[in-house]
């Protein structure tokens, strides 16, 4: 009984006494800016930050790769820049439309932007991504290979290799074979590894822990290199028939010529496809990291109400950033699953098969016995 009373007094101490402590440690330093630190994990870094001590931020140096137009190719650490602000006359802007990202000053004393294909967070966490994903096909490849080897057909995988044997055949047979057609296993490879690599990269984006954890998906340069390639799979790609639709559609002489307005229409569908398989990835995923993130902070920003408040908000912000989370699991698939299924559907529009001509009633022939 003395020991549960003990506990009691304990825990009551630790609910009171921190968010205390909390606040006394907030006064010292400044407030937490929450816009910034939302702002920074979605955006890109040419390092990648990992927690911390004090004064001192624990972060990987990345490599920086830059072109200057009048003094050629420079490679370095992004610590150089952390140490000194500036190196070899190259620095990180902090405001105006090149903010975060490395300038240099030229002949004329203009800032100007280099050329950079430097290794970013989002370029290591692509890079991983991509080794992740070609691991585990290759690992089940590896599986179907032995099994034929050994001579057993009704084998059957198991553990991680029969779960994307199941998510492969259920996407394949549920969504691009009846969205494309009878052209589908020409597009499936495409459509497969966009479907893993969204849902793979959506996963690790919500795994705070190197290499996982970058903001890769709310990235619109990574929704827009996705929407480009299922642009072009739908317009090279297309039969005849679908360009038919496009610039001769069966509609009324009046509507296609001699102002084409149907074909300006249709030439404005060819753009909104893939922008709005762009902005539905890119926007679905940026607002719930934003969402997560803002009700982390919660507990940060309402220490300077007082240790009630704090903590009820604390208690608050946790079980609905465990909601969110949650919700953000079903999310990543839910997102590579329509992006995938919009492509199928998309891809299988632009293979038409030719209209067939009525056959008059007069021509059809009845043989009567």
């Amino acid at each position: 009984m003395k020991r549960r009373i003990l506990i009691c007094f304990l825990f009551l101490f630790l609910i009171l006494e921190f968010p205390a402590t909390v606040q006394a440690a907030q006064k010292e330093r400044p407030p937490v800016d929450a816009r910034e630190v939302i702002l920074g994990h979605l955006k890109d870094s040419y390092h990648w930050h990992f927690f911390d001590i004090g004064e001192r931020h624990i972060s990987l140096p990345l490599p920086v790769i830059v072109h200057s137009k009048e003094r050629g190719w420079f490679v370095f650490l992004s610590s150089r820049l952390e140490e000194s602000g500036m190196y070899k006359g190259f620095s990180i802007a902090e405001e105006g439309r090149s903010a975060g990202k490395i300038v240099e000053k030229d002949g004329s004393g203009n800032q100007t932007r280099p050329f950079d294909i430097s290794i970013t967070k989002n370029v290591v966490s692509l890079f991983f991504t991509c080794i992740l994903l070609i691991f585990l096909v290759l690992n089940l490849a590896k599986w179907y290979r032995k099994r034929e080897e050994e001579g057993d057909p009704d084998a059957v995988p198991s553990g991680l290799n029969g779960i994307i044997e199941w998510v492969t055949m259920s996407i394949y047979e549920g969504v691009i074979i009846k969205c494309v057609g009878k052209d589908h296993k020409r597009y499936a490879p495409y459509l497969l590894t966009a479907f893993f690599f969204i849902f793979l990269t959506n996963l690790l984006g919500l795994v705070p822990i190197f290499p996982a954890g970058a903001n890769l998906t709310g990235n619109i340069a990574i929704t827009m290199s996705l929407a480009l390639c299922t642009m072009i799979a739908i317009n090279i790609f297309g039969n005849k028939e679908y360009w038919k639709e496009i610039l001769w559609p069966d509609v009324p002489i009046f509507m296609k010529a001699p102002i084409p307005i149907m074909q300006i229409i249709e030439f404005f569908g060819i753009l909104t496809k893939p922008m709005a398989l762009m902005i539905r990835l890119f926007a679905n995923i940026f607002a719930g990291h934003i969402i997560i993130l803002a009700l982390t902070s919660l507990v940060f920003l309402t220490v300077a109400k007082g240790t009630a408040i704090n903590a009820s908000m604390s208690a608050v912000s946790v079980l609905f950033s465990v909601f969110m989370m949650v919700l953000e699991l079903l999310v990543a698939f839910i997102q590579a699953y329509v992006f995938t299924m919009l492509s199928s559907i998309f891809i299988g529009l632009s293979r038409k098969e030719p209209h067939k001509t009525a056959i008059p009633a007069g021509d059809i022939k009845i043989n009567k016995k």
